[in-house]
């Protein structure tokens, strides 16, 4: 059995669905999904593998104008991906016009010549002739593999676009190994999930100016995994908001995110979270490297 491989890179603006879907096509939850910009803020890396094909898609963070070096960082981390990939999915939601976003990537694509291909997510919010002019647009602005009108909630378009996925893989040995569904490290995935929990609970602004760092990550002898740690805020108010009355709104980020944590763990965890102000954080290049944002 001929091994093949496609490296796929997942692009698009914020909230659009980048990492419902990749969620949905690796059947494992790989990146976190909220329903707030910003919550994808590196490349996630995905792993699927069935018979002799594996697919490793790149969720990446939603293309936004920059305002910060954080903005910046994530934007250089779209750019990068859109080259040196076997095919990039554009994913748009159901409007009859080019963005200033999607103009960007198109003429980054059409630049580095990758193919691509159009995904029309949140199909199952319109009227199916809302379609055809949105296929007209697009179909004059870039020379797309294939368009295609999905719903991730919905699960609908999946299989085709499955379909298109295996025509698209390349003769080679596997990157990973069959069992690996995300080469990120257990420790990351964790502190991503108590950062899911803070823009699950905490109101607009505030998430986004929050980040943390598992300080410490040790099992032992008895299984029970110990973590402690850091959530990094720009203001003393947002600590105020983030530790809540009496630390009813951290001690609710923290069991959420626990009982999270366990379920990826498959054992017991005991965690510790504690809140730190480091203003204008996210215009700092040295923090957001040592969080590995």
């Amino acid at each position: 059995m001929n091994e093949k491989t496609a490296l796929v890179s997942v692009v698009g603006r914020p909230n659009v669905g980048k990492s419902s879907l990749v969620n949905a096509l690796v059947g494992e939850k790989v990146s976190i999904v909220t329903n707030k910009a910003q919550t994808t803020r590196n490349r996630i890396t995905g792993i699927f593998t069935e018979e002799e094909y594996q697919f490793v898609f790149w969720d990446t963070p939603g293309l936004n104008r920059g305002k910060n070096n954080l903005d910046s960082h994530m934007r250089k981390i779209v750019r990068s991906s859109l080259g040196g990939v076997d095919l990039v999915l554009l994913m748009i939601e159901p409007i009859a016009n080019i963005g200033k976003q999607e103009d960007e990537i198109i003429k980054t694509l059409k630049y580095s010549e990758t193919k691509a291909v159009l995904l029309i997510n949140k199909i199952d919010t319109i009227e199916k002739n809302s379609l055809l002019p949105i296929i007209s647009k697009y179909s004059e602005a870039y020379d797309f593999e294939a368009i295609l009108p999905i719903s991730v909630l919905k699960g609908d378009g999946l299989s085709e676009l499955k379909s298109l996925l295996k025509s698209c893989a390349q003769e080679g040995k596997h990157i990973f190994s069959a069992d690996m569904y995300t080469d990120q490290a257990e420790k990351q995935i964790c502190a991503e999930l108590l950062r899911e929990k803070m823009l699950f609970n905490l109101d607009k602004e505030i998430p986004h100016g929050t980040a943390v760092e598992i300080i410490y990550f040790k099992e032992r002898d008895d299984g029970v995994v110990d973590i402690n740690a850091t959530v990094y805020c720009e203001k003393k108010s947002h600590k105020g908001i983030i530790i809540g009355k009496n630390g009813s709104m951290l001690k609710k980020i923290s069991t959420d995110a626990r009982l999270d944590m366990e379920e990826l763990l498959g054992t017991k965890v005991f965690l510790e979270v504690w809140v730190k102000v480091s203003e204008n954080w996210r215009d700092s290049s040295f923090l957001i490297d040592q969080l590995k944002i």
